[in-house]
Protein backbone atom coordinates (compact mmCIF):
# COMPACT_ATOMS: atom_id res chain seq x y z
CA UNK A 1 0.00 0.00 0.00
CA UNK A 2 1.29 3.44 -0.95
CA UNK A 3 0.14 6.64 0.69
CA UNK A 4 0.81 9.54 -1.67
CA UNK A 5 0.25 13.22 -2.28
CA UNK A 6 0.89 15.36 -5.34
CA UNK A 7 2.01 18.97 -5.04
CA UNK A 8 0.86 20.22 -8.44
CA UNK A 9 2.19 23.75 -7.84
CA UNK A 10 5.75 22.41 -7.52
CA UNK A 11 5.24 19.22 -9.58
CA UNK A 12 6.43 16.92 -6.77
CA UNK A 13 4.96 13.47 -6.14
CA UNK A 14 5.48 12.35 -2.53
CA UNK A 15 5.02 8.66 -1.79
CA UNK A 16 5.11 6.80 1.51
CA UNK A 17 4.94 3.00 1.20
CA UNK A 18 3.00 1.64 4.19
CA UNK A 19 2.83 -2.04 3.34
CA UNK A 20 3.33 -4.48 0.47
CA UNK A 21 2.90 -2.69 -2.86
CA UNK A 22 -0.08 -3.61 -5.03
CA UNK A 23 -0.95 -3.29 -8.71
CA UNK A 24 -3.66 -0.78 -7.77
CA UNK A 25 -1.05 1.44 -6.08
CA UNK A 26 0.71 2.07 -9.39
CA UNK A 27 -2.53 2.63 -11.27
CA UNK A 28 -3.52 5.23 -8.66
CA UNK A 29 -0.11 6.94 -8.88
CA UNK A 30 -0.34 7.12 -12.68
CA UNK A 31 -3.83 8.65 -12.48
CA UNK A 32 -2.48 11.27 -10.07
CA UNK A 33 0.48 12.41 -12.17
CA UNK A 34 -0.23 11.55 -15.80
CA UNK A 35 -2.53 14.56 -16.40
CA UNK A 36 0.18 16.89 -15.10
CA UNK A 37 2.86 15.19 -17.20
CA UNK A 38 0.67 15.44 -20.31
CA UNK A 39 0.13 19.15 -19.65
CA UNK A 40 3.60 20.20 -18.39
CA UNK A 41 5.84 17.53 -19.87
CA UNK A 42 7.49 16.39 -16.63
CA UNK A 43 7.55 16.30 -12.86
CA UNK A 44 10.20 18.26 -10.97
CA UNK A 45 10.63 15.31 -8.70
CA UNK A 46 9.57 12.31 -6.70
CA UNK A 47 10.07 12.00 -2.95
CA UNK A 48 10.09 8.44 -1.62
CA UNK A 49 9.84 8.43 2.17
CA UNK A 50 10.21 5.01 3.77
CA UNK A 51 11.64 3.10 6.71
CA UNK A 52 12.44 0.07 4.54
CA UNK A 53 11.23 -1.56 1.34
CA UNK A 54 7.90 -3.28 2.08
CA UNK A 55 7.97 -5.69 -0.87
CA UNK A 56 5.13 -6.50 -3.26
CA UNK A 57 1.82 -8.28 -2.74
CA UNK A 58 2.51 -10.58 -5.70
CA UNK A 59 4.31 -10.86 -9.03
CA UNK A 60 1.64 -8.76 -10.73
CA UNK A 61 2.40 -5.91 -8.33
CA UNK A 62 6.12 -6.23 -9.03
CA UNK A 63 5.44 -6.11 -12.78
CA UNK A 64 3.18 -3.05 -12.33
CA UNK A 65 5.99 -1.35 -10.36
CA UNK A 66 8.53 -1.99 -13.11
CA UNK A 67 6.06 -0.78 -15.79
CA UNK A 68 5.40 2.41 -13.82
CA UNK A 69 9.15 3.10 -13.58
CA UNK A 70 9.66 2.29 -17.27
CA UNK A 71 6.77 4.52 -18.35
CA UNK A 72 7.59 7.49 -16.09
CA UNK A 73 11.33 7.68 -15.38
CA UNK A 74 12.05 10.01 -18.30
CA UNK A 75 9.41 12.46 -17.07
CA UNK A 76 10.80 12.77 -13.54
CA UNK A 77 13.85 15.01 -13.16
CA UNK A 78 14.92 14.17 -9.60
CA UNK A 79 14.22 11.38 -7.10
CA UNK A 80 14.82 12.01 -3.39
CA UNK A 81 14.86 8.93 -1.17
CA UNK A 82 14.24 9.85 2.48
CA UNK A 83 15.28 6.95 4.70
CA UNK A 84 17.85 5.60 7.11
CA UNK A 85 17.64 2.12 5.59
CA UNK A 86 21.10 0.75 4.70
CA UNK A 87 19.64 -0.58 1.43
CA UNK A 88 19.03 2.99 0.25
CA UNK A 89 22.65 3.50 -0.79
CA UNK A 90 22.53 0.34 -2.89
CA UNK A 91 19.22 1.44 -4.44
CA UNK A 92 20.68 4.89 -5.15
CA UNK A 93 23.67 3.38 -6.97
CA UNK A 94 21.69 0.75 -8.89
CA UNK A 95 18.82 3.09 -9.74
CA UNK A 96 21.12 5.61 -11.36
CA UNK A 97 21.89 2.99 -14.04
CA UNK A 98 18.25 2.36 -14.90
CA UNK A 99 16.44 5.69 -14.63
CA UNK A 100 17.00 9.06 -16.25
CA UNK A 101 16.35 11.00 -13.04
CA UNK A 102 19.06 12.25 -10.71
CA UNK A 103 18.79 10.28 -7.43
CA UNK A 104 19.85 11.47 -3.99
CA UNK A 105 19.39 9.97 -0.53
CA UNK A 106 18.40 12.01 2.52
CA UNK A 107 18.30 10.82 6.14
CA UNK A 108 14.96 10.11 7.83
CA UNK A 109 13.55 13.43 8.95
CA UNK A 110 15.10 15.18 5.94
CA UNK A 111 11.87 15.64 4.01
CA UNK A 112 12.13 19.43 3.73
CA UNK A 113 15.75 19.20 2.56
CA UNK A 114 14.70 16.66 -0.05
CA UNK A 115 11.95 18.94 -1.37
CA UNK A 116 14.32 21.91 -1.49
CA UNK A 117 16.87 19.87 -3.45
CA UNK A 118 14.20 18.93 -5.99
CA UNK A 119 13.26 22.60 -6.43
CA UNK A 120 16.88 23.72 -7.00
CA UNK A 121 17.74 24.45 -10.60
CA UNK A 122 20.43 22.19 -12.03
Amino acid sequence: MIDHSFDAANAILHIRPKGPLSQADFSTLAKSVDPHIEKAGALAGLVIELAGFPGWENLGAMAAHFRFVRDHHRQIKKVAVVTDSPLAKLAENLGSHFVAAEIKRFPAGGLESAKQWILERT
